[in-house]
């Protein structure tokens, strides 16, 4: 059913994409590590660090990419692959984007319902050197045992002067089986290179337990 979803999401997606799009895609990579990989208020990694990258192609308008980085859940789940593709536009002064996305583990657990399709729209404006957004994540199958999830963010990017960049957000989950929870983080980027990037970032959550607790979370990514 998840692999469905992403499929028919897809082909409405690309097959207008692919008729609008009149030369080679761009195509971008990137690679990092860091020292704990939180995804919404959590580790991913039981603390640990990991070590991610990806590949993005453009299409016009249109584009596509996958991501991937090491996970450790205790279970011997060894990595997280991300498959996404979506639509970015502008009006009024707004940057819109909509997409869907597709989450998948290497080696979850037998009957652990590990991989899920999320479905987003993101809406963000630049006012001086401030960008101000928000993006809505709707999943009809979530990750484990809960079906339909949401998650609601407010995000925020503030360049301070040349090569740093202060940036933050503060998400909202929904769930229908686990308890509803807040995250946030805030941090500091500075560009050591043209295509070098580190980040400093502080994460918490209202949620109490080793896996949520708050924590500094150092990373070093490069794009090219």
């Amino acid at each position: 059913m998840k692999l469905a979803l992403i499929g028919a999401s897809a082909l409405a997606l690309f097959g207008a994409g692919s008729a609008q799009a009149q030369s080679q895609p761009e195509v971008a990579f990137n690679i990092g590590v860091v020292s704990d990989y939180v995804f919404r208020g959590a580790t991913q990694t039981n603390g640990d660090p990991a070590i991610q990258g990806g590949i993005d192609a453009t299409f016009g308008s249109f584009y596509a990419g996958t991501w991937a980085s090491n996970v450790d859940f205790g279970d011997g789940t060894d990595a997280e692959v991300d498959l996404y593709g979506g639509y970015r536009t502008e009006a009024a002064g707004y940057a819109l984007d909509v997409g869907v996305l597709g989450y998948f583990y290497v080696n979850e657990p037998s009957g652990a319902d590990f991989n899920y399709v999320e479905f987003k729209a993101a809406a963000s404006r630049a006012i001086g050197p401030a960008t101000l957004g928000a993006a809505l994540y709707y999943s009809p199958d979530f990750f484990g045992v809960d079906d339909k999830a949401t998650y609601l963010e407010a995000n925020a990017a503030y360049a301070l002067a040349d090569k740093w960049t202060v940036s933050g957000a503060v998400g909202q989950q929904w769930l229908d089986v686990n308890d509803d929870y807040l995250s946030w983080n805030l941090g500091v980027a500075y560009d050591l290179t043209d295509h070098l990037a580190v980040d400093v970032r502080y994460h918490d959550s209202d949620v109490d337990g080793p896996l949520t607790d708050d924590r500094f979370v150092v990373g070093l990514k490069a794009n090219f």
